[in-house]
């Protein structure tokens, strides 16, 4: 299962790459919803080989995977993986400067279930696919505008 968007962000390319990179702050978000989330590599600076341990809930059911920075291109993107004994996917986050203050930045969210009941689960989320894109788009639109307002107040 797939999900995309496309968003234009009024701020540099490095800008929006240092928010994007901001792991500390994905980590206290993903905090403040209930998530466990324990930094698993003893890197000093972001990179590939980055990793989490996180735990959380979802559909009355505690979900536990790891996440990993698989790809590291400063300034134009970063890809997550995660895995899961049920269930693999990746994020992948591109970034292209459309002028020196405007960057569009395009995710692409991939889900891959590894055995029955994760597949049952993407099939359920199938059957919910227009709302759960809706909802995709509408975060990603959320965190574009952040992004701009932060960089907005820093200037």
């Amino acid at each position: 299962m797939q999900f995309s968007t496309k968003e234009d962000i009024e701020a540099p390319i490095e800008t929006v790459f240092a928010e994007i990179t901001d792991f500390q702050a994905f980590e206290r978000s993903a905090l403040r919803r209930g998530a466990e989330v324990r930094r698993i590599d003893d890197k000093a600076t972001p990179g590939v080989g980055t990793a989490w341990h996180v735990g959380f809930m979802m559909r009355g059911k505690r979900r536990e995977i790891q996440m990993q920075v698989s790809q590291y291109d400063h300034p134009n993107g970063i890809t997550l993986s995660s895995m899961s004994p049920a269930m693999g996917g990746a994020m992948v986050i591109d970034l292209v400067a459309l002028s020196r203050g405007r960057t569009r930045m395009s995710v692409d969210l991939t889900l891959e279930p590894k055995n029955l009941a994760s597949r049952l689960l993407v099939q359920s989320l199938k059957l919910a696919r227009g709302n759960l894109t809706k909802r995709f788009k509408l975060r990603a639109a959320e965190y574009a505008i952040d992004v701009e307002d932060r960089y907005k107040r820093s200037v």
